[in-house]
């Protein structure tokens, strides 16, 4: 059984999050992209993640009717090349602030459970035997951990605070797709070469979850469940413990999305 459940950060606001399946395949999209950058990208930051999601499960379909499983790498990259096209005539989709986007697929096929991680999203494989193999990306959170540091111990609201937060947005911004950096869907589809992926036999797991960072902070950041509880939780239930510790914290709510599978 698949189920999902995805949440805007904040009412009102588009949610750039996208989730979506296909017969065998999931797909999460974690789009990012700055605001007020319409001189950049006209679309912005939700048709980028959207458009992404759909293209990727409208390839994965295609490819689940034939006789062979496609490479996921090789999915997404013909996807990413897709959306470029939709529109590098009419946006600058080379400049380093333009949308990206983080990718998670599960895909369940001839008897294997194929995932595939472009960025911040996590998998977590709720194994038979054994504790969950949690699989995740850590070069874009530890790219950001400097910046982190070097803005707590700047006053919010403060003419230094704005110009630390600036400078380190344009640095990180630069390590996006970098040797160094960290890799994102975003303009290229060669980024691929850059995924976490893997494939079990099926048999082995009692099931699969896919959450993008928003999600995943119930474990990660929160600490409200470890990794070994969390396939337990339907995704609303998930999510809704990420919003009360989001309130009782004061912490800047993000989009959050998850998807979990059960066989």
């Amino acid at each position: 059984m698949l189920t999902w459940a995805t949440s805007a950060a904040h009412p009102g606001r588009a949610n750039e999050d996208f989730v979506g399946a296909v017969p065998g395949a999931v797909v999460i999209v974690d789009g990012a992209g700055i605001t007020g950058a319409e001189d950049i990208c006209r679309h912005g930051t939700a048709w980028y993640a959207h458009r992404l999601g759909t293209i990727l499960l409208a390839r994965l379909s295609l490819a689940g009717a034939g006789r062979t499983r496609p490479d996921l790498a090789e999915v997404l990259a013909a996807a990413i090349e897709e959306v470029t096209d939709a529109h590098r005539d009419e946006c600058r989709v080379t400049d380093p602030s333009s949308p990206c986007g983080t990718v998670g697929v599960l895909r369940v096929a001839d008897g294997r459970v194929d995932h595939l991680l472009l960025g911040d999203s996590v998998v977590v494989l709720d194994l038979v035997e054994g504790p969950p193999h949690v699989v995740e990306d850590r070069r874009e959170p530890d790219t950001a951990r400097p910046f982190r540091e070097a803005l707590s111990g700047v006053a919010e609201g403060t003419p230094e605070h704005a110009r630390v937060l600036e400078e380190a947005r344009t640095v990180f911004r630069s390590r996006r797709n970098q040797p160094g950096g960290f890799w994102v869907a975003k303009d290229d589809g060669s980024v691929v070469a850059e995924a976490v992926t893997g494939s079990d036999d099926v048999k082995t797991l009692r099931g699969a979850v896919v959450l993008s960072n928003g999600a995943s902070r119930v474990v990660d950041r929160f600490g409200l469940l470890t990794w070994a509880q969390l396939p337990t939780h339907d995704p609303d239930d998930l999510i809704r413990m990420v919003r009360e510790a989001e309130r009782a914290g004061g912490v800047d709510a993000d989009d959050a999305t998850v998807a979990c599978w059960r066989w």
